[in-house]
C-alpha cells in the first residue's frame, strides 16, 4: 500500500512547476497544474493512480519533464503508456522520477545516486550544469508544501 501511495505521489509531484512555489502552500500536484508546463506529465500521473499520492505529506524530490520532454519520446509512447493494460509501466516511469526527502541543488554533488520511489537508482552529474541521468535541470529547487520539484528536460526511462 505505502510503495504504490509513493508512486502516486511520486508521480504528481513530477508535474509541478515554479509559477507558485513562492508561497509554499500549494503540493505539487497543483504546482504542476498550475504551471502550465506539465500538462502531460499530470495527465499522466492522473492515469496511473498516483495523484493522491503525490498530494500527501512527502516531502519528495520530484524530477518533473515538461510537454516537451514527452512530446520528445518516439511517436506513440505517450498514448501506448496512458492505456490501462500499460498502467504498470507507467507507475515505473513515473515514480523512476521521485526520490524520498527534499533534495535541494545545493545538497547535489557530481557522481551522488539516489534511489527513486521505483526502486532503482539515478545518477546526479554536476559538470557543466546539473543533469539526471543525463537529462539537464532547467528549472531548480521549485519549493512545494509537501517538497520540492527539480524541472528536467528530458523523460527518465528505468531499466525494466
Amino acid at each position: 500500500m505505502f510503495r504504490r501511495s509513493f508512486l502516486s505521489f511520486a508521480a504528481a509531484t513530477m508535474i509541478a512547476a515554479p509559477a507558485f512555489a513562492g508561497g509554499h502552500s500549494m503540493d505539487i500536484v497543483d504546482t504542476a497544474v498550475g504551471a502550465g508546463s506539465f500538462n502531460t506529465l499530470v495527465a499522466a500521473v492522473q492515469a496511473a493512480g498516483l495523484e493522491d499520492t503525490l498530494r500527501g505529506e512527502g516531502p519528495f524530490t520530484v524530477f518533473a519533464p515538461t510537454d516537451e520532454a514527452f512530446a520528445a519520446l518516439p511517436e506513440g509512447t505517450v498514448e501506448s503508456l496512458l492505456m490501462e493494460e500499460n498502467r504498470d509501466q507507467l507507475v515505473a516511469i513515473l515514480t523512476y522520477h521521485v526520490v524520498p526527502g527534499a533534495v535541494m541543488s545545493g545538497d547535489l554533488m557530481n557522481g551522488m545516486t539516489a534511489t527513486t520511489a521505483q526502486g532503482s537508482d539515478i545518477t546526479i552529474g554536476t559538470m557543466d550544469g546539473v543533469t539526471v541521468n543525463g537529462a539537464n535541470v532547467v528549472t531548480a529547487d521549485i519549493e512545494a508544501s509537501n517538497g520540492v520539484i527539480h524541472v528536467i528536460d528530458a523523460v527518465l526511462i528505468p531499466e525494466m
